[in-house]
């Protein structure tokens, strides 16, 4: 658990000026999903009082995303002065993109294909609108999605300039939320990455809960022996090692083919 919420808020809030002064740049653009990862980033980011452009970016999405993503939204722009936003629909964007795509009869890649190019629409309009305003596109990852199981998408919600809150673990992220003051509806909302037309949870894609995936991070770290594991801890040991072993991919540098001198 968290010792202190509000030192690590000021941090982060510290960090973030640092840096965007350091860069030169004006403020900072955040992919607002209704969910509590972008909700606690968007905060830290109008704490700095420089500018944020919170951007909501939907692709045929749940209802309760939506209604969360917006009411965040209203929240921080009657809080803070320096917070814009822009809904930036991307549905017909989504429709004609399938239109374009060939038959397959690989329907189960197809869909986790697609999933995942919702997330690319979505980075790649982030960027569109950091170039114009010069700033920075603000990440909401936490530790354990993206140096745990990898649970994000390559170039999509993977791609940004800076992340703040990637040092955090996802229950960490939680009591940060209750510490600004995160409106509850997004606080009690089950955590989803949003990337599908259905309600299916975090949970229900990766089988454990972010406290299971965060005991056996854990484990990794301090080399706990398995022969003390519940039969419950080896199930979730086991999905921990899965994940962290098939997206490697994700989370180290990419691979560069080197050329010996002598062929040079």
């Amino acid at each position: 658990m968290m010792k202190s919420p509000e030192k690590v808020a000021q941090h982060i809030i510290k960090w973030l000026s640092t840096y965007a002064e350091n860069a030169s740049i004006n403020g900072f653009v955040v992919g607002i999903s209704g969910g509590i990862d972008s909700a606690v980033t968007s905060t830290l980011c109008a704490k700095t009082k420089k500018k944020v452009l919170c951007i909501e970016m939907p692709i045929k999405q749940e209802s309760g995303q939506a209604s969360r993503a917006q009411n965040h939204i209203k929240w921080l722009e009657a809080n803070f002065e320096n917070v814009s936003s822009i809904t930036f629909c991307l549905d017909s964007v989504f429709d004609s993109f399938i239109q374009l795509t060939p038959e397959t009869n690989n329907k189960k890649n197809q869909f986790l294909s697609l999933a995942n190019t919702r997330a690319r629409f979505r980075m790649a309009s982030l960027y569109y609108f950091a170039a114009l305003n010069g700033y920075l596109v603000t990440g909401t990852g936490n530790k354990v999605e993206d140096f745990g199981v990898g649970f994000y998408t390559k170039y999509g919600d993977g791609g940004v300039d800076i992340s703040p809150i990637a040092d955090l673990m996802k229950t960490e992220v939680f009591q940060l939320a209750g510490h600004l003051k995160i409106i509850e509806s997004i606080q009690k909302a089950a955590p989803t990455d949003g990337l599908w037309e259905d309600d299916r949870t975090d949970e229900d894609q990766l089988g454990a809960t972010y406290p299971e995936l965060e005991w056996a991070m854990n484990a990794v770290k301090h080399k706990v022996s398995p022969n003390n594991f519940t039969e419950r801890q080896k199930i979730v040991f086991k999905i921990y090692l899965d994940h962290h072993s098939q997206n490697q991919h994700k989370m180290n540098p990419i691979p560069v083919c080197e050329i010996p001198d002598e062929f040079l």
